[in-house]
């Protein structure tokens, strides 16, 4: 045998060897990752995530229990936990995520995963700015959310619903410092009062509406979008200069009142009805 075919042949084998290696490992790496869904599945986070990680590891390019894995770590952050290794969690999330990003710009679980994840950071946070800036960075996601796939009911729902949480905290002290009641109706007795917050909140207020109207586009019988756009559209009713304006919008928002809880009693219905073995739409 001569040297150049034996060194031919030696290198078939070591490409072999290496292919095969290469082989065990993406099997390896899917077996973790069925052990990993079992484990979640069982919300035992900790563990699902150290077979997301294992997975990662074999096959780094298997971008699959990448997202999994970075989900297991947003199961475990707790909103409003200081603790650094609270804190850890939310930041290994957002690197895994990021890295799915990196290589699938428009992943849409990862970008709403995000949101989520900043969303859920908002809600945990004490001073008012952190929140502000907090939900303003979750819209921003819910907007590349919306971008990457425009059907998204949820994205436009939770645009709305940052909406009202962004404005809610100066209606209420605006209220309270007139020493008006929740139930007291409007408009806000301080006509300069009402100037300003019109001029501040107006057009956030109209988007904020314009996406929940969206959302029930999208899905007519989304009843937390009803229920949302009812808060909206009676609080904004409070700006408004006379108290027939203020009364004709809050009769609108009584009607988003009324949709949203016949809508859940038929949603309500159709479901004790599927339970039941019966036939529904759909079946």
């Amino acid at each position: 045998m001569t040297l150049t075919l034996r060194n031919a042949l030696l290198c078939g084998c070591i490409a072999a060897l290496s292919f095969f290696a290469t082989g065990c490992e993406k099997l390896r790496a899917r077996d973790h990752l069925n052990k990993g869904v079992q484990a979640f599945k069982g919300a035992r986070y900790a563990d699902a995530a150290e077979h997301f990680k294992s997975a990662v590891e074999l096959d780094p390019e298997f971008d699959v229990p990448r997202l999994y894995l970075a989900t297991a770590y947003m199961q475990q952050f707790i909103p409003g936990a200081e603790s650094p290794e609270n804190q850890e969690m939310a930041k290994r999330a957002e690197e895994e995520f990021g890295k799915v990003l990196a290589t699938d710009p428009n992943n849409k679980l990862a970008i709403e995963s995000m949101a989520s994840l900043r969303y859920s950071q908002a809600s945990g946070v004490l001073d008012h700015n952190q929140k502000l800036a907090r939900l303003d960075e979750a819209a921003d996601w819910y907007k590349k959310l919306i971008q990457a796939d425009p059907e998204n009911k949820t994205g436009y729902y939770s645009l709305g619903n940052i909406t009202w949480q962004k404005w809610y905290s100066d209606y209420k002290q605006a209220r309270d410092a007139m020493g008006m009641k929740p139930e007291e109706p409007g408009p806000l007795k301080d006509k300069k009062v009402r100037e300003e917050l019109k001029a501040k909140w107006g057009p956030t207020l109209d988007d904020g509406i314009a996406n929940l109207e969206k959302a029930l586009q999208i899905d007519p019988e989304f009843d937390d979008a009803m229920a949302f756009i009812n808060l909206l559209i009676r609080q904004r009713a409070d700006l408004l200069d006379s108290k027939e304006e203020t009364e004709k919008q809050v009769k609108i928002a009584d009607g988003w009142v009324e949709k949203a809880l016949e809508t859940k009693k038929i949603k309500a219905a159709r479901l004790e009805k599927k339970s039941s073995g019966g036939i529904v739409e759909g079946n």
